[in-house]
Parts: structure tokens; C-alpha cells; sequence
């Protein structure tokens, strides 16, 4: 004698989280739910940064922004005025630095290696700490906090358009 069941959509879908099939395995319960684990889980967001860096890292090793008709995408605010703004040179400095030219570096964006840098450094290295720990991080500059990265960035943009 055999035994007909009804399933539901959800059981055919990939199985009800906590039930087991017919054969004792948990089935597609447990992926599904371990992909959404990995997907909602704090250390996500910064590791998938990591990762993005990491490659975007290892195709700038090889590609010289230095020299002319290199695939690398265009500051817009200098395409379209002409003028540097605040993070202009960024890539040329990032290059310089992987390649242990820290005076080129320098004279790429001084502003973005003395200040950016170390910034992006613990605030990016604090975020993935917390999100290894479970938790979440936001930091929150405030509005005297955002006054002062936005002055700084325009009297670096106003400098910078002046001497050079």
C-alpha cells in the first residue's frame, strides 16, 4: 500500500525549514536558509567590499593611469567643468601607493593620502571587526562632523584649482 501525501508550495520549494525528507536529509531547507543567513548577516556588506576593492585593486596593478588610453573611468565633475575636484587623482595615487611610489602618491592627492586614506582605513577596518562580531556598524559624523569633511573638501578643491 501506498501513501499520497499533499505538499505545499513552500515543502516543493525547498522544503519547510526544519522538516526532512523522505530519506532523513534536511534538502534544500537548510541551503535556503544559509544563503539567506549569509546574505542578511552583518560581515556581508564589508566583506563584499573587501572583495570588490581586492579586484579593482588587482586590475589597477596592471593598468598605468599614467599613460594615456588606459581603460579607466573619468572624473565627471572634471569632464564636464574642467576643473579638479577634492578626490581628482585618486586612482594615479592608488597605483603610485601599490607600487610603493609614495612621493608620486603624494603629488597625485595630497589631501585624499594624508587624510583619506587613513580614514577609509579605520572606518572600512571597524566595519568589517564589527560586522565579523555580528554587529552592526553606522557611524555617525553629525552635523559639525559633516560641516568639516564638506569645508575641508571644498577648501582642497579651491587650493588645488588655484595653484596648479
Amino acid at each position: 500500500m501506498t501513501m499520497v501525501s499533499e505538499r505545499t508550495e513552500t515543502e516543493e520549494a525547498g522544503g519547510a525549514e526544519g522538516t526532512a525528507g523522505t530519506d532523513g536529509s534536511r534538502g534544500a531547507g537548510v541551503f535556503s536558509r544559509a544563503v539567506r543567513t549569509l546574505r542578511t548577516h552583518p560581515a556581508a556588506p564589508p566583506l563584499g567590499a573587501l572583495a570588490a576593492g581586492l579586484a579593482g585593486a588587482a586590475y589597477l596593478w596592471g593598468t598605468n593611469p599614467h599613460q594615456a588610453g588606459q581603460w579607466l573611468p573619468r572624473c565627471p565633475f572634471n569632464v564636464v567643468t574642467g576643473l579638479l575636484c577634492p578626490a581628482c587623482g585618486g586612482t594615479r595615487m592608488t597605483y603610485d601607493l601599490m607600487h610603493g611610489d609614495v612621493v608620486a602618491a603624494f603629488h597625485d592627492n595630497a589631501l585624499l593620502l594624508t587624510l583619506g586614506v587613513p580614514a577609509a582605513a579605520y572606518f572600512g577596518g571597524r566595519w568589517l571587526v564589527e560586522g565579523l562580531r555580528g554587529r552592526r556598524y553606522r557611524p555617525k559624523l553629525g552635523k559639525a562632523g559633516t560641516a568639516v569633511v564638506l569645508g575641508t573638501a571644498v577648501a582642497w578643491a579651491v587650493v588645488r584649482n588655484l595653484v596648479g
